[in-house]
C-alpha cells in the first residue's frame, strides 16, 4: 500500500547510486530504496577512457528502469570534464568526453547530463566562462538535439572554479544562446560552501530569490540535496549526511516542502557506507519524514 500511494504521488525522490555490476543494477538497488528519481555515472568518473553502450545493456537498463518505477535518470558527467581548462589537450579531451557522455546517455534514456562547468586554472573567470560556453557551442554543434538536456551544476567555487555564482552559469548560457539545451542543477552543498545560506526561513527565501533573479527557477531541472561539512563562504566542497552538517535539518525541511520544487528530482549525493551502515536508504528516510501531510 506504501509504495502505490507513492507512485501516485511522487516526491522526486531518489540518490546517486552504483553501476558497479552493471548499468542495470542501479535501477534494481533504486527500487530496492523506493526512489522516484536516480542518478548514475555511465562510465568510470576517474578515469578518460571511454564506453560504448552495447545493444542489450541499453535494452536491459531501459526494461529496469521500468520495472523500478523511477520516473526520471540523470548522469553525471566525469569529474575530470574541465571546459575552462587553458590546457588545450585537457580543453580537446573534456570535449570529447562530455560529447560521448550526451550521446551515451541518449542511448540509454537518460533525461539529463549535469557536468562542473570547470576551472580556468588562473586565467580569470570571465575568461574561463567565455572557453566554457566555446566548448559547450562546439558539443551541440556535434550532437544533434536530442531529449538529453545538459545541466550546468552550481559549485562550491574551490581553487579556480567557476559556478559559485549563480550569475556565472546565467552567463554560460547567454554566450551560447542555445537555453533549449541547457538546464541548472542546484547542490545544496556547492552553494552554501560559495556563501549563499539557506539554513533559516529569511535566507532560504532570499537565495532562491537570488536564484530565480539570475536563472529562474523553471530551468531548474535537478536538485543535489547534501548537507556540508564545512561553513557557509568556506569555498569548501566536502558532502555531509542530510542533518548532521553545517547547514542542518531546516534547509532541507524547506526544500521538501517547497511548492515550486515539488516536481523538480531530489538526488542525494551523502557517503555511503561507512561504519557497515549503509546511509542511503537512512538520509533518504529522513527527507521523505520531512514533508508536511
Amino acid at each position: 500500500m506504501k509504495r502505490k500511494k507513492r507512485q501516485q504521488d511522487p516526491l522526486f525522490l531518489g540518490a546517486h547510486l552504483s553501476i558497479a555490476g552493471g548499468l542495470h543494477h542501479a535501477p534494481i538497488k533504486a527500487r530496492e530504496y523506493e526512489c522516484d528519481v536516480l542518478q548514475i555515472f555511465t562510465k568510470n568518473a576517474t578515469h578518460w577512457k571511454e564506453r560504448n553502450v552495447t545493444d542489450e545493456e541499453a535494452t536491459t537498463f531501459s526494461l529496469e528502469v521500468a520495472k523500478s518505477g523511477v520516473r526520471s535518470v540523470s548522469a553525471h558527467a566525469s569529474y575530470l570534464i574541465n571546459l575552462a581548462s587553458p590546457e588545450d589537450a585537457v580543453y580537446e579531451q573534456s570535449i570529447s568526453a562530455l560529447q560521448n557522455e550526451m550521446r551515451r546517455s541518449e542511448r540509454l534514456g537518460i533525461a539529463y547530463v549535469i557536468v562542473h562547468p570547470g576551472a580556468h586554472k588562473g586565467k580569470g573567470e570571465i575568461w574561463g566562462l567565455k572557453r566554457i560556453a566555446k566548448g559547450i557551442e562546439r558539443i551541440f554543434t556535434q550532437v544533434p538535439q536530442t531529449n538529453c538536456l545538459l545541466l550546468l551544476e552550481t559549485t562550491a567555487g574551490q581553487g579556480t572554479n567557476v559556478g559559485y555564482r549563480f550569475e556565472h552559469l546565467a552567463a554560460v548560457r547567454d554566450l551560447v544562446g542555445a537555453a533549449d539545451r541547457i538546464g541548472f542543477c542546484l547542490d545544496t552543498s556547492h552553494i552554501f560552501s560559495a556563501g549563499y545560506d539557506i539554513r533559516t526561513r529569511k535566507a532560504y527565501d532570499h537565495t532562491m530569490a537570488a536564484f530565480e533573479r539570475a536563472i529562474g527557477l523553471s530551468r531548474l531541472r535537478v536538485l543535489h540535496l547534501n548537507d556540508s561539512k564545512k561553513d557557509c563562504g568556506s569555498r569548501v566542497d566536502r558532502h555531509e549526511h542530510i542533518g548532521r552538517g553545517k547547514i542542518g535539518i531546516e534547509a532541507f525541511r524547506f526544500i521538501m516542502n517547497d511548492p515550486r520544487l515539488r516536481e523538480v528530482p531530489k538526488i542525494i549525493e551523502t557517503p555511503k557506507k561507512e561504519g557497515g551502515i549503509d546511509w542511503d536508504p537512512k538520509n533518504l528516510a529522513l527527507l521523505r519524514s520531512l514533508v508536511s501531510a
